[in-house]
């Protein structure tokens, strides 16, 4: 099971870190994989849910255990263009990443190769899927 942390997340939300380098790096070292905002302004990259915040750069985001949401048009189009693994949605049922999971919305059926993304928010009896992404993903680590 492939184990995301939200935004960083591991044991709920936390506006004031989400997206932060740091907050991020905290939880690759616990081995979680970790799914990013990311929006590209003036030929750099940031992290920000709704604007950017963070600069970064981009070998941070082709750390294999970041997943990439393009939040803007520009972001897509740079993220394709450096090789990161990268997805784009708003609150389509299911978007598929460029490595080929199906980001599956919430509520929504979970098929073989899906990211079951923000389960709390949702009422599965079972996860019938390869990955979890949640703000709570330290609750799933030895589930």
């Amino acid at each position: 099971m492939i184990l995301i942390s939200h935004r960083g997340n591991l044991n709920g939300i936390q506006k004031e870190n989400e997206n932060n380098p740091k907050y991020i790096l905290q939880a690759i070292q616990k081995n979680f994989q970790v799914e990013v905002d990311v929006r590209f302004e003036k030929n750099n990259f940031y992290l920000g849910h709704d604007f950017a915040q963070f600069k970064i750069d981009k070998d941070f985001l082709m750390d294999t255990k970041i997943w990439c949401h393009a939040k803007t048009p520009e972001a897509l189009i740079a993220l394709k263009d450096i090789g990161a693994h990268y997805f784009w949605h708003q609150e389509d049922d299911y978007t598929i990443t460029s490595k080929g999971y199906f980001w599956t919305y919430p509520n929504k059926k979970l098929l073989p190769n899906s990211i079951c993304v923000l389960p709390e928010q949702a009422n599965y009896e079972n996860f019938d899927c390869i990955g979890i992404c949640s703000d709570f993903i330290e609750n799933y680590k030895n589930d």
